[in-house]
């Protein structure tokens, strides 16, 4: 055995990197957190440049009366077809009219109701 390279497991060299990179993400998350409170940017977000300047605080830029008037009239224009869609639903499920049972079918009815129970007690006083 040659000894300046010393035999370890494969496994356990995958498990200590599996360690260290759980460390090296968790030391970056807390370097990012300070960085925000600091106020520096990361690394994904652009640096302002001369040509792109950003609002002051408090200030926030507006619209044009024209593009208001384009919005507000999109808008309307939507909601417009919106109701005029639900309208034309709304109408299409006529109501029936609530049936009415005459009096002939109650008497019917009734009858073959008493009927039926007769059978019933008559049955029951058999097995009785």
């Amino acid at each position: 055995m040659p000894r300046g390279t010393p035999k370890t497991d494969p496994a356990i060299l995958e498990m200590a990197i599996v360690g260290y990179q759980s460390q090296l993400e968790e030391l970056t998350a807390k370097i990012t957190e300070i960085k925000s409170q600091l106020g520096q940017r990361g690394p994904g977000r652009p640096k302002a440049t001369a040509t792109h300047t950003e609002p002051a605080a408090g200030k926030r830029k507006g619209l044009t009366a024209a593009a208001r008037a384009r919005i507000a009239a999109a808008q309307k224009a939507r909601w417009a077809a919106y109701r005029k869609g639900k309208t034309v639903a709304a109408k299409a499920p006529a109501e029936k009219p609530k049936r009415k049972l005459s009096a002939a079918g109650r008497r019917a009815i009734i009858a073959a109701t008493k009927k039926r129970w007769a059978a019933v007690r008559a049955a029951k006083a058999a097995a009785a």
